[in-house]
């Protein structure tokens, strides 16, 4: 289940450690951009850009693309502190809340979301609504999110995780109203010391906000014991990211 109060809660306490620990969804960030600048046949002048964090993705589109007008949104409020200097500047405004229930303005010529959509209840929903005419209408559609390995190491030691759709069923899931443009995937392997450390990770980029409980000595440990016998690599332990890139044209 997603709990959108505890994703938000989870997500505004890392936002002093996210920029430093989060490494993979940087580097998304950045593919996502370079996937952008060879495809768009031109530069889209309003975007608008759903779970913008910190800004990974944020500050190269505006170096990349230069837009008039540039709308962010994050469910979590806090992250506005990520963009006090451009904030100042009427081109970008920030539109705090769950994208799922807000209503955007229109005209949007390009709407992008960077490893956000994974945290939604219905992706699918998203994806229709997007493309209605009474919804913000927009030329293209491009989003990062998180294929069926993705931290496949978590789920395998505490049997608990997200659930998440493999490249074809988004692409079959965009195909009544967008063409694919590009579609593609990838894995990230990350090392770590210890299983400790793998924890130590995911709580600083927010992603503990899939589980609410604590944990106890004990079950610290035994998450410790598995996770070093099931995926020790040398003297490290592994942690797979699977990221997933669509750009999408909606149909005329």
């Amino acid at each position: 289940m997603i709990n959108k109060q505890l994703i938000t809660r989870r997500f505004s306490r890392a936002i002093e450690s996210y920029n430093r620990e989060a490494t993979a969804q940087k580097q998304i960030a950045g593919r996502l951009n370079d996937m952008l600048a060879h495809y768009l046949p031109a530069r889209p002048r309003h975007v608008l850009e759903i779970g913008s964090g910190t800004g990974f993705l944020t500050r190269p589109l505006l170096c990349t693309f230069h837009p008039e007008k540039l709308i962010l949104n994050d469910i979590c409020h806090e992250m506005s502190t990520c963009f006090a200097d451009l904030l100042s500047d009427r081109q970008v405004t920030f539109i705090p809340g769950d994208a799922e229930q807000l209503s955007f303005p229109s005209g949007q010529d390009l709407i992008v979301s960077c490893s956000a959509l994974q945290w939604f209840v219905s992706p699918r929903t998203v994806f229709s609504s997007v493309a209605m005419p009474c919804c913000p209408a927009t030329d293209i559609f491009a989003f990062s999110t998180f294929g069926k390995e993705n931290l496949k190491e978590i789920a395998a030691v505490t049997g608990s995780g997200l659930h998440y759709y493999s490249l074809e069923e988004l692409k079959k899931s965009l195909s009544m109203h967008y063409n694919i443009v590009t579609a593609g995937e990838e894995r990230i392997r990350l090392t770590f010391a210890t299983p400790l450390d793998v924890l130590y990770h995911l709580k600083h980029t927010g992603v503990t906000a899939v589980c609410r409980q604590a944990w106890t000595k004990g079950d610290l440990q035994e998450f410790c014991d598995k996770y070093a016998k099931l995926f020790s690599c040398g003297n490290a332990v592994t942690l797979t990211y699977h990221p997933l890139y669509i750009i999408a044209r909606k149909k005329p």
